[in-house]
């Protein structure tokens, strides 16, 4: 079995997670499926939320496997965020 098929197998159990997050992880999450990657500061400005409430939107999606983040080449400081669904 491939990785992209395990993926695709795992992708009705990611839904089924994100169905039980808060809208603002929701809203986030459909933010980034129609943006390749944005960085904190961009997401809040895509969503409208106080960059708190992306913040913690971003850590509840992290730590259920729906969205990866790396650090940003242009600085250090910042991280990108991207959907991990398929």
């Amino acid at each position: 079995m491939s990785a992209t098929e395990t993926v695709r197998e795992n992708a009705p159990d990611d839904l089924e997670t994100l169905r039980e997050l808060p809208p603002s992880a929701k809203l986030v999450a459909k933010v980034l499926e129609y943006n390749d990657s944005l960085t904190q500061s961009q997401l809040a400005e895509e969503t409208l939320l106080p960059p708190r409430t992306v913040r913690y939107a971003l850590t509840r999606l992290e730590d259920a496997g729906i969205v990866e983040s790396r650090f940003s080449f242009s600085d250090a400081r910042k991280r990108i965020y991207t959907l991990s669904l398929e």
